[in-house]
């Protein structure tokens, strides 16, 4: 599936052409619902079914009313003041959900009838302002720096989870406690020892690729119970847009099998879920301008990309939340995990948070900060902001790391926690310049929402700790 080149703010247009399969399918027969989704401040998606008839007569061409607090409000979903979108203060009134029919996917084969198509959330009135706190327009906002600059950006994300045997219900009633892992031991490219996980893992791909996902590799990880599906690469609006459409069908899959999987980056004291995600840039004509083989420093990386490095490592710690949104994402990037804790580059360095990887059109970069919780849309836009940035100011870039850099005392520090992350963040100038202060603002309510929330909790860990001996 191709994705918007661009606003994405496809209301009043004519939708005859982009819908004609979708119309073919419901007139066969084939067809019975269309699921309009816009993805969330989690990268979750949110929206409403519409009986097809109507999506095609009325909602491709004008959108779709729904609550503006869709954009603004925690886990929970609860909201609040401090966003930039104040659900309350407005009457818990509507945007227009623009469907963008690039993305329309006229097969779920976990969602027998059902098509889906995501959209990008615009405000009322005749000239469909887009609403610019909105996840995926955040994104194209970075795009389209790129492509001021004859750029594309191609991303892939390599998704981590892990899968328990029983229903997600059955969890849910234990409080997550007890849980039995659908792998006994580390499977890390084990060819045996995953046959209670291979049903449900074996649907999920082969309900992907049928889903219009491609998919290149899928193996068990480290931590027991847990895998890997990683999807072809592809144009960064179009990879994230996979990436949210597989974890929301994933998750679907693993309940209609009975058992339950997670995303989330540290559910205990073993491997954390990752989300590496890999970069490369390319010419409007394709061309590739990251590599050069004439590099006097013998590493094959144009002047170019270079200072795309160079930037990562700059902004690095004023863009971490973008990447880290929530307390548990901090739990993963611990000294002594194999996650990574400070800010430094390698060739083929997995420590690294940025590791250089390929040769010659392949060249790119894998981001190796983000968890199995990043929003995808915010954290390449936070990628691609940082290499523009580099480039922008042509900034040198150091000599790669050659040693194990977790937990490496010379090498500056990562936000040890979401609240320093936070800080960062929010008086930094580099992202007021970059994604200006509604942006800044609204992403610093949703991590003080999730700050909040954690410390009035009361965790396992306090009673165990002190129930009887304090």
């Amino acid at each position: 599936m191709a994705t918007a080149t661009g606003t994405g703010t496809g209301t009043g247009t004519d939708t005859a052409g982009p819908y004609d399969a979708l119309r073919a399918l419901v007139a066969a027969g084939s067809v019975e619902e269309v699921i309009v989704a816009v993805p969330d401040l989690q990268g979750r998606l949110q929206g409403s079914r519409l009986s097809a008839p109507y999506f095609l007569d009325e909602v491709a061409r004008h959108g779709f009313g729904a609550c503006v607090y869709l954009l603004a409000s925690d886990v929970e979903m609860n909201t609040g003041a401090g966003y930039a979108i104040d659900a309350w203060r407005s009457g818990f009134g509507d945007f227009v959900l623009a469907p963008d029919p690039a993305t329309l996917r006229t097969v779920l084969p976990w969602d027998d009838g059902t098509a889906m198509v995501l959209a990008d959330p615009v405000w009322p009135g005749a000239a469909h302002t887009p609403v610019e706190v909105a996840p995926r327009r955040i994104l194209r906002a970075q795009l389209d720096r790129l492509a001021e600059r004859g750029l594309t950006a191609l991303a892939g994300t390599e998704l981590e989870f892990l899968v328990f045997l029983g229903s997600y219900r059955s969890a849910w009633e234990s409080r997550y406690e007890g849980l039995t892992t659908g792998t006994s031991y580390n499977v890390d490219y084990a060819l045996q020892g995953l046959s209670e996980i291979e049903p449900v893992v074996r649907r999920i791909r082969r309900e992907m690729g049928r889903a219009g996902l491609a998919m290149e590799t899928a193996r068990g990880e480290c931590h027991a119970g847990q895998y890997e599906i990683v999807f072809r690469y592809a144009e960064a609006m179009r990879t994230c847009d996979n990436h949210v459409f597989f974890k929301n069908g994933a998750k679907q899959i693993a309940a209609q099998e009975g058992v339950a999987l997670t995303f989330m980056p540290k559910f205990d004291a073993g491997e954390g879920n990752s989300c590496h995600v890999h970069l490369s840039l390319r010419g409007t004509d394709g061309t590739p301008v990251l590599a050069d083989a004439t590099a006097a420093d013998g590493t094959g990386m144009s002047e170019l990309m270079r200072h795309f490095v160079a930037g990562q490592l700059a902004c690095l710690p004023d863009l971490t939340l973008l990447m880290a949104p929530n307390v548990n994402s901090y739990k993963r990037l611990r000294p002594g995990s194999f996650a990574p804790t400070g800010i430094t580059w390698g060739r083929d360095n997995r420590t690294c948070p940025i590791r250089v990887v390929g040769a010659g059109s392949s060249l790119r970069i894998e981001h190796r900060v983000p968890g199995g919780d990043a929003n995808p849309y915010l954290a390449v836009a936070a990628a691609v902001a940082a290499g523009l940035y580099g480039i922008e100011h042509r900034l040198e870039l150091p000599a790669p790391h050659t040693a194990n850099a977790l937990g490496d005392a010379s090498v500056p520090r990562l936000p040890a926690t979401l609240g320093e992350a936070l800080r960062r963040w929010e008086t930094s100038e580099i992202a007021a310049k970059i994604f200006g202060e509604a942006v800044v603002g609204h992403y610093a309510q949703a991590a003080r929402t999730e700050l909040e929330a954690f410390e009035t909790a009361v965790t396992d860990w306090e009673r165990v700790r002190g129930f009887e001996r304090l």
